[in-house]
């Protein structure tokens, strides 16, 4: 690789982290000059500054060296810890992590066995790097609006992100996580896609999380791995990620006509001007509703929070963004989340969007996937029994079931 591609590398990888060129210069003990230069190929990078590049921007070391050495099986477990410190302190969270990443190299194996071809991937959106947190808004909500026309879903909620995610070959996953860490996004040669999100958050957050990882796997599929967390959420491509989400999961067509179905959302007063027929001129007419009946309430936010099944939060934000609500309005709403907590409670809706889902349902859509493929595999003899006996224990589905199945399917 010579200077001027390693140069175009670190300055994506820094823009990627939202860093100035003063910043990685502070960082490192460099004047900015040293960091312009050689981003220009103007001065070669000594060893240490690259591993310290490297460490600043979370970017291996390979991937910024050598494109042969990226394509390369490397073991995405070591990668995807070497980028997230802390993700091994739990054992349980090392344990889950790793038996996603080990089924869905399963299921690409079966997928060769069975011959299904490359799996099919939604495409890749090619947009430069935002360089303001507004380009990253308008990139993620061009881009979320973009997707829904390709997907054919227009304006209507989303009943279940992960089984949508999984339909466009992405294997998506819950475990456990770090608190601080909502979601990873993870490609690599023995697995393809994957996204695997925090299952300890509620149901409404997860959702988001699932869009939000979605963004990444549609914008920023040059990375191996992407981790969102409260320590990176700063960077411009995760608020462009949340842009995203927000709109794909809430898009402006169905808050409007949610909205209208409460009767809420049109301006206090309307101006008509009708052609008169008969002059030749016009009819002017003022048009004004009811005082405060347009106010949007905690119980309309949280109605909306569970129609698209998100947090009460975002869907807050989300009528600010559309400017639905003012700054004021905003914060007023905000305060009285735990009315609209209350009053989902009080109908039975709360679980939908805060409530936390059951352990044996985070990896189901995984694992439906997995299982159908080795059950087809069995069937056109492409495995053994013994083959779909170790399956199962990944699967966590008892030996003797998985083999009854598969020997059904024969059957017919």
């Amino acid at each position: 690789m010579d200077a001027k591609d390693l140069g175009r590398r670190l300055r994506a990888a820094r823009e990627a982290r939202g860093l100035s060129q003063q910043a990685v210069a502070h960082a490192l003990s460099l004047p900015r000059t040293a960091v312009t230069q050689f981003e220009a190929a103007g001065r070669s990078v000594s060893t240490l500054e690259l591993t310290r590049l490297s460490e600043l921007y979370r970017h291996p070391i390979a991937d910024l060296l050598n494109d042969e050495l990226r394509d390369k099986d490397r073991d995405v477990l070591a990668a995807l810890h070497r980028l997230a410190p802390g993700l091994d302190d739990d054992p349980t969270t090392r344990e889950q992590v790793g038996r996603c990443v080990h089924l869905c190299r399963e299921g690409v194996a079966l997928e060769r066995l069975l011959n299904t071809g490359p799996r099919s991937e939604p495409p890749s959106y090619s947009m430069r790097l935002p360089r303001s947190s507004g380009e990253a808004v308008v990139q993620g909500e061009e881009t979320a609006e973009q997707e829904r026309r390709r997907l054919g879903i227009a304006s209507a909620p989303i009943a279940d992100v992960s089984e949508l995610i999984a339909s466009q070959g992405i294997w998506a996953s819950g475990v456990t996580l770090p608190d601080r860490m909502s979601g990873l996004f993870l490609r690599h040669p023995s697995i393809g896609l994957a996204i695997l999100v925090n299952s300890l958050h509620p149901k409404g957050r997860k959702r988001f999380s699932y869009a939000h990882e979605y963004a990444h796997a549609l914008l920023d599929r040059n990375g191996r791995v992407t981790i969102s967390s409260t320590d990176n959420s700063s960077e411009m491509v995760e608020k462009r990620a949340n842009a995203f989400a927000a709109a794909f999961l809430m898009p402006r067509g169905g808050i409007r006509a949610s909205l209208r179905n409460l009767d809420k959302g049109l301006p206090s007063r309307r101006d008509h001007a009708i052609f008169d027929a008969a002059t030749g001129g016009h009819i002017e007419a003022e048009q004004r509703v009811p005082a405060r009946s347009q106010r949007i309430t905690y119980k309309d936010n949280a109605l909306l929070a569970h129609q698209f099944g998100v947090s009460y939060q975002a869907a807050v934000y989300r009528l600010r963004s559309l400017r639905y609500i003012s700054e004021r309005e905003c914060g007023d709403l905000l305060h009285r989340e735990r009315f609209g907590r209350k009053y989902l409670k009080a109908l039975s809706m709360f679980d939908d969007v805060g409530g936390r889902e059951k352990q044996r349902y985070w990896d189901r859509e995984l694992r439906s996937k997995i299982a159908h493929l080795a059950i087809e595999a069995y069937r056109r003899d492409e495995i053994s029994r013994r083959r779909v006996l170790e399956l199962s224990k990944a699967l966590r589905i008892a030996g003797d079931t998985l083999l009854k199945l598969a020997e059904a399917a024969r059957g017919e």
